[in-house]
């Protein structure tokens, strides 16, 4: 899944800091943890993850991809494939009612000007998450086995959708993509460590945890988190929320990060590494982001241990949009020291 600012390609930079420190790492806090890829590639070696995000979206990939460790019970259901089942779901083999159905009614040019889906995918994603919903409500599926189909819808519905890799906004014209047939994936499961935990908190609930790393990639810029995913927190959600604008966002005014806020995003950073009970720290930035790295470098030695702080700097590819921009110099950073 493409996600502005995924670590994707530097977890095997990360992992190298990781295990070189003085004393050995075990419990890892992933506080900003995204698509959680950096969550399940640490808990793939070994490691004990507490795996954090305020998106409800990205809570349910981490429920699949780092709580989860055994293939979820769907014997209730009487099917011998569900992902098969679901990706057979039509008007024909089910009872929801018109009205029910939320993407097709809202992000397709079926009864809205929006062209995030083609209306048979934006119907296929309605039908898939309420036989989802009427299974869980019906005690049909358990918790483990809820989270991973939404999962598994997640997962498949960039493939199909009309924008540039952000729900911020949408293409005015049908992408080749959006053609295809939504088609639901089993999601991977990591065999690892039963301690593993998913959460849905404010990053504030989880700093008092005590471990051995705090890990932290917070936003880096103003651009907001949840516009740019709206249409991925409503299939998690599948709430009937208000929307609005071209793009029908969501109501997200009360969720607006101060790691998004010029004039606040010092002392989001001062309570984050302030606050932590890790030994260590590990926090990933960029050097065109809203603090300087003058500013964060200057923070960071504040609160470590003398001879303890360290910048590693990668180049790093910019994230792409319709826009274009062939700006050079862009550096993905990690800020590591040991706290005093």
């Amino acid at each position: 899944m493409r996600y502005i600012g995924s670590k994707k390609l530097l977890l095997d930079d990360l992992l190298e800091i990781i295990k070189n420190t003085s004393s050995p790492i075990h419990k890892v806090i992933d506080i900003f943890a995204g698509t959680s890829v950096v969550s399940a590639f640490l808990k793939e070696h070994a490691y004990t993850v507490y795996s954090n995000d305020f998106l409800y979206f990205s809570y349910v990939l981490q429920k699949c991809h780092v709580e989860l460790n055994e293939y979820p019970d769907f014997s209730r259901l009487n099917l011998d494939d569900v992902i098969g089942y679901l990706n057979n779901l039509s008007l024909d083999n089910t009872n929801f009612k018109p009205e029910q159905f939320f993407m097709y009614n809202n992000y397709s040019p079926a009864h809205s000007n929006r062209m995030y889906f083609q209306e048979n995918n934006a119907l296929k994603i309605d039908l898939i998450r309420l036989t989802i919903e009427k299974w869980f409500q019906n005690k049909l599926i358990d918790q483990e086995g809820y989270f991973y189909l939404i999962c598994s819808l997640l997962e498949a519905v960039p493939f199909v959708a009309n924008i540039t890799g952000v729900y911020a906004a949408y293409l005015k014209f049908w992408d080749q993509r959006t053609y295809k047939s939504l088609k639901l994936e089993k999601p991977r499961i990591i065999i690892g460590n039963p301690d593993c935990k998913a959460f849905n908190q404010d990053l504030n609930e989880l700093l008092t945890e005590d471990c051995d790393l705090l890990y932290a990639d917070p936003p880096y810029n103003a651009r907001e988190y949840l516009p740019n995913y709206h249409i991925l927190e409503t299939i998690a959600r599948y709430d009937y929320p208000e929307i609005h604008g071209i793009s029908g966002m969501r109501n997200y005014d009360q969720q607006k990060s101060d790691f998004c806020k010029k004039n606040k995003v010092y002392g989001a950073f001062e309570k984050l590494i302030r606050d932590s009970h890790s030994k260590y720290m590990l926090i990933s930035y960029n050097n065109e982001g809203l603090l300087s790295t003058k500013q964060l470098s200057e923070l960071c030695v504040e609160y470590a241990k003398p001879n303890t702080f360290n910048l590693i700097e990668k180049d790093y590819r910019r994230y792409k949009n319709k826009i274009p921009n062939n700006k050079q110099g862009l550096k993905e950073q990690f800020y590591f020291f040991e706290r005093k």
